[in-house]
């Protein structure tokens, strides 16, 4: 009987059920909306982040030790720690080895450089050769391989003409007239300086490891934006072989994908309780990757390049923010959309509530059917909404933030909760006075 008066009571006046229906189906329309795309938004923009760059930065532990004397830095500007190459493939091992996007080392070498030509008497000028990965296999202890370069790291770094060099481990220079094996990028200026062009073979010299040049051929110019303008850029293993330092590598970027840090994510650790460590270092925050990083890299110092971590952070939260402004300013429009509905309803029929209680029911149970009807409003409005919902996040996904939001069915149940609590909040007023009335007065007319 019960189901059977929500029944009836759901058909009659359908005008005002189709209002009511419309308010609930356009808030929960929005609300879908903005939930599909908050729940894949931080995803999708740290992946995009990514193309600013780096936000870790590896050094040796020992360049980061002081070595003051009287309030003065004695350490050199080139300190002479080094790490060993071999171990960064235990980068892809740590917790949060997924979120590492990329990676690649660095390793510096201050050279004399000139254009080869017929004259001996040309004179070399100084520069600087950074070797680094563009397109390296990496070899994980688990057995896999991983492909990164700097092209992942510092992407900013554009070439204007020609390619990158091919990144060949075993790559060094020949002898005598044999072809070159070992090809390198000039940065702009250091191009316009030394009139070097692509297709051109450049000679250099480190006389602290030999007198005898080594030699390179150019395949593209590169323009950064940087100091970067003014090098050669090639691969790491031949700047070890220059250097004298085989296998080892001075500074190490890595792009990692991470959470926005919050309050909890900047607290102390050492101020931490177990569980809020283990929960902390279960949190992809920049500064527990950086910590698992220094774990497994030993004799590392592990620093955030704050500008990018916290730019990624600021803007991640302020669009997720805004998103849940959105849905709640949708759902309080809902909400006071049915309490309207709901208000003329009541008054609508309070000849029939007092009637009902008149014939026994008692006000619990006027509230009950009364709410149940509302209920039933609800699911049917959100329901509606839900499939709007996903048109309208597709189109806000594709036009504004460049990707589809996937379907989730537990969206779909998020919103039909919502617009069940979004019509009892709104509604919650009316249905109160209505459970109150006193049949007496209605019945007489009064």
């Amino acid at each position: 009987m019960f189901l059977r008066l929500v029944a009836d009571s759901f058909t009659r006046r359908p005008r005002r059920k189709l209002l009511t229906m419309a308010a609930l189906a356009l808030g929960m329309a929005v609300a879908t909306a903005a939930l599909s795309v908050s729940l894949d938004v931080g995803d999708r923009l740290a992946r995009e982040f990514r193309s600013l760059g780096a936000n870790l930065l590896v050094s040796p532990q020992a360049d980061s030790l002081p070595l003051e004397i009287g309030g003065l830095d004695y350490r050199p500007a080139n300190a002479g720690a080094y790490l060993p190459e071999a171990d960064l493939g235990k980068l892809k091992t740590i917790f949060w080895r997924f979120n590492i996007v990329a990676f690649a080392p660095i390793l510096e070498v201050p050279v004399q450089a000139r254009v080869e030509k017929k004259d001996p008497g040309n004179p070399m000028q100084r520069a600087e050769l950074i070797g680094t990965w563009v397109n390296h296999e990496v070899r994980v202890p688990d057995g896999t391989t991983y492909v990164t370069g700097v092209e992942k790291t510092n992407p900013w770094w554009q070439l204007t003409d020609g390619s990158w060099f091919k990144d060949d481990p075993n790559g060094l220079p020949h002898d005598g007239n044999r072809p070159f094996d070992v090809e390198a990028v000039a940065g702009k200026k250091l191009a316009e300086r030394l009139r070097i062009a692509i297709g051109t073979n450049v000679e250099l010299m480190e006389a602290s490891v030999s007198p005898a040049p080594f030699r390179v051929h150019i395949t593209g110019i590169l323009a950064t934006g940087g100091p970067e303008d003014d090098v050669l850029v090639a691969p790491i293993s031949f700047a070890q072989k220059m250097a004298n330092k085989p296998g080892m590598y001075r500074r190490l970027y890595v792009s990692a994908l991470t959470k926005p840090e919050d309050a909890f994510g900047r607290k102390d650790t050492k101020t931490m309780t177990p569980a809020e460590y283990d929960k902390w270092y279960c949190t992809p925050y920049i500064s527990s990757i950086a910590l698992q990083i220094k774990e497994e890299l030993k004799g590392t110092d592990v620093r955030v390049i704050r500008r990018v971590a916290e730019g990624e952070g600021n803007v991640l939260t302020r669009v997720r923010t805004l998103l849940w402004l959105v849905t709640f300013a949708s759902l309080l429009a809902a909400a006071l959309a049915v309490g309207a509905s709901a208000a003329a309803s009541v008054i609508e029929r309070r000849t029939e509530i007092g009637l009902m209680k008149a014939l026994g029911a008692n006000s619990g149970l006027v509230g009950v059917l009364l709410a149940a009807e509302q209920l039933l409003l609800a699911f049917v409005g959100g329901g509606l909404g839900y499939a709007v919902g996903i048109l309208m996040a597709r189109l806000v996904g594709e036009r504004i933030f460049g990707f589809t939001p996937e379907p989730k069915l537990f969206v779909l149940l998020i919103v039909l909760v919502l617009a069940a609590l979004t019509t009892l909040l709104g509604s919650a007023l009316p249905l109160r006075r209505a459970s109150r009335y006193d049949p007496a007065p209605i019945l007489r007319g009064e």
